[in-house]
């Protein structure tokens, strides 16, 4: 009876390896004794259920971030259940010295992390901000498609022999459909393409005015779109990618968590900085890259903010100026949203580095 009192006074903690079709449960105690391993279908309810009856007093359990750890993780918040949601690349490491990869050592490594409390973890996005974020990948998805279809068709011509002239510019697709009206032989290879990019085009416009429209409705992206050089697509990009302005303490703590800052190698006598670290966003990275390319030569309005990028760009070089033009504006539309103010160019004045 002592001994079964004892077991039930024991915190237990669960780790889980999902999968799309089932998830390996692992429940420890506290001392890291297994109490109980199953394969279950990855459904909410099902794992919440299994969960309830097999883990006596659970103080938290932990899944690795992925495709579906997002939906998973809100679901089980909603439920009131202790879940975390771990950083993948902290616990690969530590699941790469087990000898044997399976789903039931993962679970069982999970589980163990969540006890020991050795774990980093990752934070989840809103459904409002993971919605925006798809509706942003889902354009640069079109983007880069039709990008593709121009370049097939650029190559296609140029390698028999029809267009050997430049291809820049806006006027390249309808001298693309007059070459396809004077040459019937060449239906064959640019009927199916020139059809595609005009599909590609309608959509690509439809999530276009659906993205401005977010932005519109939004009186903190408005705020942020008031910043010289960005746009609406940065700034929704921005606002998807940090979720909550409150999670930093410092808008300084923006950059290195973009990756906009220079990684650090030193060990002993040995030490080097290089490249950014591009960690997180890359499609924020490459917005905010753009804006401030945007600042230093199309916005014609001068402030001291432009004239320190454009003096930083003559001492550093361009790329290298870019990035940290970029990180200032990452760092300026933070400390917008924080506050709840628009950009002040008088006070950019006093003080732009």
């Amino acid at each position: 009876m002592t001994q079964k009192a004892s077991d039930a006074t024991r915190k237990t903690y669960a780790g889980l390896d999902v999968s799309l079709k089932e998830t390996a449960v692992c429940i420890v105690d506290d001392a890291g004794k297994v109490v109980f391993e199953r394969m279950v279908p990855t459904d909410p309810q099902g794992i919440a259920a299994c969960l309830a009856k097999h883990a006596q007093r659970l103080e938290r359990f932990g899944l690795e971030s992925g495709a579906t750890s997002a939906w998973l993780w809100r679901e089980f918040r909603q439920l009131g259940l202790p879940v975390v949601c771990l950083d993948s690349r902290h616990a690969h490491r530590v699941l790469s010295m087990k000898r044997n990869k399976n789903d039931r050592n993962d679970a069982r490594g999970l589980a163990d992390l969540v006890r020991m409390g050795w774990y980093r973890e990752a934070r989840v996005r809103s459904i409002d901000a993971q919605f925006v974020r798809s509706m942003l990948l889902s354009r640069q998805q079109l983007l880069q498609s039709r990008r593709a279809v121009e370049n097939q068709i650029r190559g296609a011509l140029k390698t028999l022999g029809v267009m050997t002239s430049s291809t820049k510019g806006r006027g390249f697709m309808p001298r693309v459909v007059a070459l396809r009206a004077e040459n019937e032989w060449l239906g064959p290879v640019l009927d199916p393409l020139i059809g595609a990019r005009a599909a590609i085009a309608v959509q690509l416009k439809a999530v276009s005015e659906s993205v401005l429209k977010a932005a519109r409705e939004d009186a903190d992206v408005r705020r942020m779109m008031t910043v010289p050089g960005i746009g609406a697509m940065t700034a929704l990009a921005f606002k998807a990618a940090i979720d909550d302005p409150k999670r930093f303490t410092s808008s300084t703590k923006v950059g290195p968590y973009l990756g906009l800052t220079p990684r650090q190698y030193q060990s002993g006598e040995s030490e080097w900085f290089g490249g950014i670290g591009k960690t997180n966003d890359p499609l924020l990275r490459a917005y905010l890259y753009e804006a401030a390319g945007v600042l230093m030569t199309r916005v014609r309005r001068s402030c001291p903010l432009k004239a320190w990028a454009q003096r930083l760009a003559k001492r550093i070089g361009w790329k290298r100026a870019s990035i940290a033009v970029a990180r200032k504006l990452a760092v300026i539309l933070h400390a917008i949203w924080r506050d709840g103010t628009e950009f002040e160019w008088k006070a950019v004045e006093a003080n732009p580095a």
